[in-house]
């Protein structure tokens, strides 16, 4: 065990630089090379030439490549220093890139953000896994029944609708008609019945589309397993039905479940764009969509570090599970 995590580390490490390589590459390399101009992008189709130009030296532009990698790469770890003649903007560790525009680290605003879509994104997967998961084994154990196709109608229904149109809804039914949930986000800090109550509806909404898929790929998991000889023989050894399924075949549906939750997770954690737009959410999501119609081109790449690593992270964590829940994995 203790061999394969130091393997897993080992190439989560490797995977961390390659992607700093490949974000490094997507912001500074490609646009030049589609004969962009970088320091325009960062500053401003609007401001005068002068400040393109400070850009311009602070970011290093006319150093060789290697140099603005080695740049790039050490302020993550280390912070980093902008300079221009007398004018010099520091950046601490870690240094996820400086708004020109703002006048702003990256890293402190979205790490103020990052909490909220945090609580999003772990509050709606508590949701999806609970009432996904169950609602699959339960089609899968009444395959045919009313249940199993009203169950699969509810999903199909899920997957197709989308959370625009379910958050909208759900507003509109619960906060604007019933007068049951407020729906506005209040801060943690301002009280913890304001603030569940501003995020019930944003689960609700999220957990429900994911709930769908998983429910669906959940109950074509536990049916192809069913099918499988173990099943067959724990069956004939006399084993209770409920122990069948609890201690053999969920623990074979869980492995694909689990590559989902990794990826869904991860992918979260750089901001559900359209839950957190559609409920104010100051979230992640939000600040990317903010900074696509301000042009600031920093904050984006800040987004996309966080959720690389956060999709890294939350693999690396699958990664672990796997072999717990597989022995096979520990051994091959």
């Amino acid at each position: 065990m203790l061999a394969y995590l130091i393997r897993r580390l080992f190439a989560a490490a490797v995977m961390l630089v390659v992607i700093i390589l490949v974000v490094f590459c997507i912001f500074f390399l490609v646009p030049k090379w589609a004969g962009v101009d970088i320091a325009l992008n960062f500053v401003g189709k609007q401001a005068d030439p002068a400040a393109v130009e400070g850009v311009r030296e602070k970011l290093g532009l006319g150093d060789p490549v290697l140099v603005q990698a080695w740049e790039f790469f050490k302020g993550i770890f280390a912070g980093r220093t902008y300079a221009a003649g007398g004018d010099v903007t520091h950046c601490a560790a870690p240094c996820f890139g400086y708004s020109f525009k703002t006048e702003q680290s990256v890293w402190p605003v979205l790490t103020e953000r990052f909490p909220v879509t945090l609580a999003l994104a772990l509050g709606a997967a508590v949701l999806w896994l609970i009432f996904g998961v169950a609602a699959g084994v339960l089609s899968a154990l009444k395959r045919g029944t009313l249940w199993d196709r009203g169950a699969m109608v509810v999903a199909l229904a899920g997957v197709s609708l989308p959370i625009y149109f379910t958050g909208l809804l759900s507003l509109a039914i619960f906060s604007y008609g019933l007068g049951w949930i407020d729906g506005q986000f209040v801060p943690l800090e301002d009280g913890l019945g304001g603030w569940l109550g501003g995020m019930i509806l944003p689960w609700i909404t999220l957990a429900f589309l994911y709930a769908a898929m998983y429910a669906r790929i959940t109950r074509a998991t536990m049916l192809e397993i069913l099918g499988e000889d173990y099943i067959r023989t724990a069956r004939a050894k006399g084993l209770k039905e409920q122990v069948v399924i609890s201690k053999h075949a969920m623990r074979s549906t869980l492995t694909p479940l689990l590559t989902m939750l990794g990826m869904d997770l991860g992918a979260l954690m750089g901001g559900a764009i359209l839950t957190e737009t559609t409920f104010s959410l100051p979230g992640l999501g939000q600040k990317v969509l903010d900074a696509i119609k301000n042009h600031d081109l920093p904050f984006i790449l800040g987004v996309v570090l966080i959720t690389s690593c956060a999709v890294l992270i939350a693999n690396l964590v699958v990664d672990i599970l796997y072999a717990v829940i597989d022995p096979r994995v520990r051994l091959a």
